[in-house]
């Protein structure tokens, strides 16, 4: 077998234009995730059954499911509705780009909700009671000492999860979307060499992954320098 390098450098705008898709897709689910996954974290942590118990569910059925099922029921699923179709979020829900960003928004938001509750839960008491000593308010509290150290000292687990993300925007290209692995789809369906089409976009996949450790790292030894051990 014979690796054709040809096929693969006449491609590469092509594989280009994805990568920027990619991680179009990436960042809006990244960010719209986040903004859903700190008020369910607040919630996760709830003493309040009536307030926990609804962000539990919610987690619980999102991590439950498959992702590509969440896709599929919100581009294709929701098609099947005369109401929807009739609705004014049609033009919305009939675009694979928006079903994409929302299948991989909701995915995200709850996986990284429990994150943030994780470390939340795991503040050092001796944070909260020095913001009581000072007579900091429960909104001051949240806002300036268990957020602000939930957000960093989750870095390490949300990297895994951002990673994860990465990997999973390829399901995109199943909504139509030419994102890196729509890349290579289009390759091998137009060449029929799919070694070459895939083994390029694993390439792609691997450097982005590749720059999101280390920017990841390098703000894990910008915000997390408290916590390493103390030489001495």
């Amino acid at each position: 077998m014979i690796f054709d390098y040809t096929v693969v450098w006449d491609s590469l705008p092509l594989y280009f234009s994805g990568t920027l898709e990619t991680l179009k897709l990436l960042a809006i689910s990244l960010i719209i995730g986040l903004a859903m996954a700190i008020p369910l974290a607040l919630m996760r942590v709830s003493k309040q059954p009536a307030v926990n118990f609804p962000a539990w569910l919610y987690t619980y059925v999102i991590r439950g499911t498959p992702m590509l099922v969440q896709l599929y029921l919100l581009y294709y699923g929701l098609a099947q509705f005369e109401a929807v179709r009739d609705s004014m979020f049609w033009p919305l829900l009939s675009n694979a780009t928006f079903c994409a960003c929302l299948a991989f928004a909701i995915n995200t938001s709850a996986y990284s909700a429990e994150i943030l509750a994780g470390s939340i839960k795991a503040t050092p008491h001796g944070e909260i009671e020095a913001a009581k000593a000072m007579g900091m308010s429960r909104f001051k509290l949240y806002r300036r000492i268990l957020l602000p150290s939930a957000l960093r000292r989750a870095l390490p687990q949300y990297s895994n999860e951002v990673i994860m993300m990465l990997h999973a925007t390829s399901l995109a290209s199943l909504v139509t979307l030419i994102d890196i692995t729509g890349a290579a789809r289009t390759i091998n369906s137009q060449f029929y060499m799919p070694f070459e089409a895939y083994i390029t976009a694993g390439v792609f996949y691997l450097c982005l992954t590749f720059i999101l450790v280390r920017l990841f790292r390098l703000a894990e030894t910008r915000w997390l320098a408290y916590l390493a051990p103390r030489r001495h």
